[in-house]
């Protein structure tokens, strides 16, 4: 069956993954990962892309973007994708591709899942066992947003923004999201959302979201699709 082609749109969020071939690691040191984190932010500017949130691990990244064109999403990603590879191959003595085929990504219903989509990526080194607490992880947004230092690389979401009217608000809000975590439904469903590029939102969101573009946006559901047979000889 023919792939989809990713459903891109402007202004709207984005749940985005990149992975490393064949599950290889795409980050080795402080180095590589700190790389990775200024050709985002320097191509976000350049490509008009607000960068909400994002976790690296060690073969992969997730992030959460809105671009304020269709085309910004495709070059940003397409523009730092280049750029580490050369980078990362140089650096570490390699040839040939680094990423398991393209990044894939799907658009994510503001309201009802975007704070559960960051609390998703920032539990991702947890529930890999690479950390105990959240807070001790070096490499996603968690920290700005809890508080516990400022991340220039980072443009809130006015979701967040609305979780407090001071900055001690907000940031004791979403350590308390994040402590509170997320259904196993929610995570399902964010999953295989990103995986398969089908829209994550309820039946509302989707049928709108439907009427703008053509490319069909969440799972057909299951079953064969009903005959209308005609009565008579």
């Amino acid at each position: 069956m023919a792939r989809l082609p990713r459903l891109t749109l402007a202004n709207q969020p984005h749940h985005i993954v990149q992975r490393g071939n064949n599950r290889q690691p795409i980050f080795v040191d402080r180095a590589d990962h700190e790389t990775m984190l200024a050709l985002l932010g320097e191509n976000a500017a350049r490509h008009g892309v607000a960068l909400h949130a994002y976790v690296q691990m060690e073969n992969h990244f997730h992030l959460l973007a809105t671009p304020s064109t269709v085309d910004g999403l495709p070059q940003w990603m397409q523009a730092v994708g280049r750029r580490y590879v050369r980078y990362f191959n140089d650096r570490h003595g390699r040839t040939g591709t680094l990423w398991e085929g393209r990044y894939k990504s799907t658009l994510i219903q503001t309201d009802r899942y975007l704070l559960p989509c960051m609390v998703y990526m920032d539990l991702n080194p947890v529930r890999a066992g690479l950390v105990a607490d959240v807070r001790d992880y070096p490499w996603s947004s968690y920290g700005h947003y809890a508080g516990l230092r400022h991340d220039k690389l980072v443009t809130p979401h006015p979701r967040y923004w609305g979780l407090g009217n001071t900055p001690f608000a907000r940031e004791a809000a979403y350590a308390e999201l994040v402590r509170a975590g997320i259904s196993d439904a929610d995570r399902a469903l964010l999953t295989e959302g990103v995986l398969h590029g089908w829209a994550v939102g309820d039946s509302q969101f989707l049928e709108s979201l439907q009427k703008a573009t053509e490319r069909r946006v969440h799972k057909a559901r299951p079953g064969r699709p009903r005959v209308h047979r005609k009565h008579g000889g």
